[in-house]
C-alpha cells in the first residue's frame, strides 16, 4: 500500500455520503424509475441487482482500489502502479480518460443543473400556476430558445460547484456531502408522503414493482446492466480519486455494498415521489426528459398545494445535480493540483473556467448554434453520446481489466480480505464476467 500523501475523508460514514451522492444524480430522479415502469417492473429491478452486483460492484471496489494504493490523481496512479507491476505506464491513459470524460460530461451536465435552478426559482415565482401543456412546452422551449437565459443559469450552477470544490476535501467535499445528501431524502421523503396521501400511490407501486416477467428480454438485460454500469458514476475518474482520499481501514466491498444499496434505494423512493403525482393528474409516465420538465411543472401548476411540491421538487433534483457536479470536477481539480504548481483554488477556477467555456458551446447548440453538427450531431448531443457510449465503459474496462489481470492477486486478494471462497468468485467475476459485461453494454451502444 503506498504512504498516504494527501487529504482524507475524516470518517467511513462521510465517505459513504459523498460517493453516494456522486452516484444519485439527475437520471437517478427520472431514469431510473422510468426504465423500471417500462421494462417489467420488479422483474427488472431484480435483473439489475444481479447486473449491478456481478458488474458495477466489481468496477465501483476496483477503482477504489487503484485510488487507494497510488494515493494520486487516477493519471499519475495508474502510471505508478503500472510500472510498479512490471506493465506499461500506457495504462495511465485509462486515468486520463476517466479524468477527460469527467469533464466532458460536467460540461453539459451544468447547463442541464442550470435548467433545474431556474424551474426552482419559477417555482417559487409561482410560473406554472394554471398554465395548460402548450403553455409548459412554451416555457420550456422558451428557455432553450434563449442563449442568454441558458447562459445565466449555466454560469450560476458552476459558481456553486466551483465554490464547493474549491473548499478542498474536508470543508468542500465532505460538508457538501452531509448538508445536501440528508436534505434530499428529506426532501424525498416528504414528496413520498405526499404521494401516499394523494390516493394513487398503489398505482406508482403497481407500476414500479408489479414483476412482468414477460417484458423481459435481451434488451431489458442490457438495458439493466447499463443502468447498473452508468448510475455508480464509474468510468469517470470520480471514484479514482474519491478513493485516493481512503484510508486503509475502510473495508472496499462491504463500503460498495452500502454505497450500492443507497443508491438504489434513492432510485427507486424517486420513482415513489414522482408517479404518484404523475397519475394524480392524468398524465402519461412515459415522457422521459420531458417527464421532469414539462410534464410534472404541469401537474404542479394545476394542484392544491403545487407551489410548495414543486419547489420542494425542483431543489430536490438541483441537490441531487450539485452533489454529481462537485464529484464530476473533483478529477481534474486533483490532477491539476498533483501535476502542476497550481494551488487548490486555482486549480479549481481553472478547471471550472475551462467546463463552463465547453458548456457555453453546448447550450448554445439548443439555439444559434442549433445546425452546427458533428457527425449529424449538435454539441451537447455529441458530448453526450462520446461519453456514454464510448470513453466510460472503455475506461471502466480498463479498470477491472487492470485490477484483475495486472495488479498481483495476493495483494488484491489480502486488501480485500476475502475467504477463499470470496477470492474464486471476486476472480472469477472480476477477470471474466463484469469485462463481459461491460463489452456487452459498449457495443449495445454503438448498434
Amino acid at each position: 500500500m503506498a504512504k498516504l500523501a494527501h487529504a482524507q475523508w475524516s470518517s467511513r460514514m462521510t465517505f459513504v455520503l459523498a460517493a453516494a451522492g456522486s452516484a444519485v444524480g439527475l437520471g437517478n430522479i427520472w431514469r431510473f424509475s422510468y426504465m423500471v415502469g417500462d421494462s417489467g417492473g420488479a422483474a427488472f429491478v431484480l435483473v439489475y441487482l444481479a447486473c449491478v452486483t456481478l458488474v458495477g460492484l466489481p468496477i465501483l471496489v476496483a477503482e477504489w482500489m487503484i485510488g487507494r494504493r497510488g494515493q494520486k490523481n487516477p493519471i499519475n496512479t495508474m502510471a505508478e502502479l503500472a510500472a510498479n507491476h512490471g506493465k506499461s505506464k500506457a495504462w495511465a491513459l485509462i486515468g486520463a480518460s476517466g479524468v477527460l470524460a469527467a469533464f466532458l460530461i460536467l460540461s453539459f451536465y451544468s447547463v442541464i443543473g442550470g435548467w433545474s435552478l431556474n424551474y426552482t426559482l419559477s417555482s417559487v415565482l409561482g410560473t406554472f400556476n394554471g398554465q395548460d401543456a402548450d403553455g409548459i412546452s412554451g416555457l420550456f422551449g422558451g428557455m432553450l430558445g434563449s442563449p442568454t437565459t441558458l447562459l445565466l443559469w449555466h454560469t450560476a450552477f458552476m459558481a456553486l460547484v466551483v465554490g464547493i470544490v474549491a473548499r478542498g476535501v474536508t470543508k468542500g467535499l465532505e460538508s457538501a456531502a452531509r448538508l445536501l445528501m440528508p436534505a434530499l431524502i428529506i426532501l424525498m421523503l416528504i414528496l413520498v408522503g405526499y404521494g401516499v396521501a394523494s390516493g394513487y400511490f398503489g398505482e406508482a407501486l403497481a407500476f414500479m414493482f408489479r414483476p412482468d416477467w414477460s417484458a423481459l428480454n435481451g434488451g431489458v438485460v442490457l438495458a439493466a446492466m447499463g443502468q447498473a454500469f452508468f448510475t455508480l458514476s464509474l468510468g469517470m475518474g470520480i471514484m479514482m480519486a474519491y478513493g485516493s482520499y481512503l484510508g486503509e481501514d475502510v473495508n472496499l466491498i462491504s463500503t460498495a455494498r452500502t454505497v450500492i444499496i443507497l443508491d438504489t434505494v434513492i432510485a427507486l423512493l424517486a420513482g415513489l415521489a414522482i408517479f404518484p403525482i404523475v397519475f394524480a393528474n392524468g398524465l402519461s409516465a412515459g415522457e422521459g426528459p420531458g417527464l421532469i420538465f414539462v410534464t410534472l411543472p404541469l401537474a404542479f401548476g394545476n394542484m392544491a398545494g403545487g407551489t410548495i411540491l414543486g419547489l420542494i421538487f425542483f431543489l430536490l433534483l438541483t441537490f441531487a445535480a450539485l452533489t454529481s457536479a462537485i464529484s464530476l470536477l473533483e478529477p481534474t481539480v486533483e490532477m491539476l493540483e498533483e501535476r502542476t504548481t497550481m494551488t487548490r483554488v486555482t486549480a479549481t477556477l481553472a478547471s471550472g473556467i475551462g467546463v463552463w467555456l465547453l458548456g457555453v458551446a453546448a447550450l448554445l447548440s439548443f439555439n444559434v448554434w442549433s445546425e452546427v453538427l458533428f457527425f449529424g450531431l449538435n454539441i451537447f448531443d455529441l458530448l453526450d453520446t462520446f461519453t456514454s457510449k464510448i470513453m466510460l465503459p472503455l475506461t471502466g474496462l480498463g479498470a477491472i481489466v487492470f485490477v484483475g489481470w495486472c495488479l498481483k492477486r495476493e495483494s488484491v486478494e489480502a486488501e480485500l480480505g476475502l475467504s477463499a471462497t470470496g477470492k474464486n468468485m471476486w476472480n472469477i467475476i472480476a477477470r471474466y464476467v463484469a469485462p463481459a459485461g461491460v463489452i456487452a453494454v459498449f457495443i449495445t451502444g454503438l448498434l
